[in-house]
């Protein structure tokens, strides 16, 4: 059964795994989402959108989602269907639910640099060796056959980091040698699950500048600012925001972003007594939906090796709405300034280096859709797509299935989210962001 609700008054109404039971949970009430004071447009009904959401519950996709809708400076519209689990006492979703974002991490960890940049701490084509000088002798596979390397001949940058282009992998999409040799470093900057997490710590750096150095001993991919490839580079500029900010990754973004946004369920590590809001991790194999990692019993519930940059964040829908809403707003909220408007008018433009384009994201995450450049932490489009989103917006999203994107220009935000891995099993970004624009269709076509 769908919930609609929305804050105010706009509107009424891959792994393997074992199933493991859950008791159910004592009934508390949820912690209230932060509120938006109501100012121009109303967010219209969203029919369209209400109904793919049921459609995916009834067909039993998954067992809930959750999807937090913006326009303007109104209260956002929250459509909530399904539970947070197949676990019997499982929570019904809605705005404060908590999901695991993953690489949705990205675009929040590359708006903390942009805060560093504008405050003249970082400099966008500044090397990274200024401040990991393990960074200043950097070199490069000659082939993907081999491990064998020749020194690069350029820096890697900051601009690099943010936007995937410095000659830096994945494990997710790194093969042959170079993947071998990021397994046995440990260069896993990702949690899934207890069992797999007891192992990746086996090797895994134990903090993050531990992380950035054994980084920098392994060959990069390709030359600096030549190829667009997926990449940790957002967990490394974790480490170049705490050398530049002379604080702790974690505690800057709490202090210059979480903090003064009123973003009250966004954890890298998520309190016991919040576990009831946390949703289920799954792994879809085949026709079956098997659980990954229980809510009771999550790896989420103990602290990560270090706070992974790229992908370590669970968060509440209504949360990322209001960094979102920071966004739209051109870097402040609530009389809360985080950025200067041609700030986030810079991190969210095509930030690629010359002559390198952006091929499309990864079937482990996503972004934006139609032509796209690349900004910081998130794809950008290029051109404006009838009916749908206008040029200039940027968004991301995350391994477990999750989605989120501003449109600035037409003032409209959206983030939803579910988790299942692998997040291209069905095809929820873009159905999502397609019912989305259908219901505002009316309200944008007047604009």
């Amino acid at each position: 059964m769908i919930r609609y609700l929305v804050s105010g008054t706009t509107l009424a109404a891959l792994l393997t795994g074992t199933a493991l039971a859950q008791q159910p949970a004592p009934t508390m009430a949820p912690r209230p989402a932060p509120q938006t004071e109501a100012r121009g447009p109303t967010t219209p009904a969203l029919p369209t959108t209400e109904k793919l959401f049921a459609d995916y519950i009834a067909a039993n996709k998954m067992p809930g989602i959750v999807g937090v809708i913006g326009r303007g400076d109104a209260p956002p519209a929250v459509i909530a269907d399904g539970k947070l689990g197949d676990e019997p006492g499982a929570a019904m979703t809605d705005a404060n639910s908590l999901w695991r974002v993953y690489s949705m991490t990205k675009p929040i960890t590359a708006m903390a640099a942009m805060i560093l940049i504008e405050e003249g701490k970082i400099k966008l084509d500044q090397p990274v060796s200024d401040f990991i000088p393990a960074f200043k002798y950097m070199k490069v596979q000659v082939s993907p056959d081999t491990l064998t390397s020749l020194p690069a001949t350029h820096a890697i940058t900051i601009r690099q980091l943010l936007t995937h282009t410095a000659g830096l992998g994945y494990t997710i999409i790194t093969k042959g040698p170079l993947l071998k040799a990021y397994e046995e470093a440990g260069i896993t900057p990702f949690t899934s699950d207890a069992k797999s997490e007891a192992q990746m710590r086996l090797k895994r750096p134990a903090t993050l500048e531990a992380f950035a150095n054994k980084v920098a001993t392994l060959p990069l991919i390709a030359e600096p600012g030549t190829r667009w490839s997926y990449s940790i580079g957002l967990d490394v500029m974790g480490r170049v925001i705490e050398v530049a900010s002379k604080m702790p990754f974690d505690r800057f973004l709490e202090t210059r972003i979480f903090k003064p946004l009123k973003m009250t369920s966004t954890y890298f590590t998520v309190p016991q007594a919040d576990a009831r809001r946390l949703a289920t991790g799954y792994a879809i194999l085949g026709a079956n939906r098997v659980p990954l990692d229980p809510a009771a019993t999550s790896v989420y519930l103990q602290k990560p090796s270090f706070p992974y940059g790229g992908a370590g964040l669970v968060m509440s829908a209504g949360d990322y709405d209001r960094f979102l809403h920071m966004l739209q707003n051109g870097g402040t909220l609530d009389g809360k300034r985080i950025l200067k408007p041609a700030t986030v008018q810079l991190a969210m433009s095509n930030l690629l280096p010359l002559g390198v384009v952006y091929p499309g994201a990864v079937s482990a995450t996503g972004g934006t859709t139609n032509p796209q450049g690349f900004g910081a932490g998130g794809s950008v489009t290029l051109y404006d797509a009838p009916g749908g989103p206008a040029k200039g917006t940027y968004g991301w999203g995350g391994a477990a299935g999750t989605i989120a994107w501003v449109d600035p220009v037409n003032k409209v935000r959206a983030t939803v989210m579910v988790n299942y891995l692998p997040s291209d099993r069905y095809p929820l970004r873009a159905d999502a962001t397609k019912a989305i624009y259908a219901d505002l269709a009316p309200v944008l076509a007047k604009r």
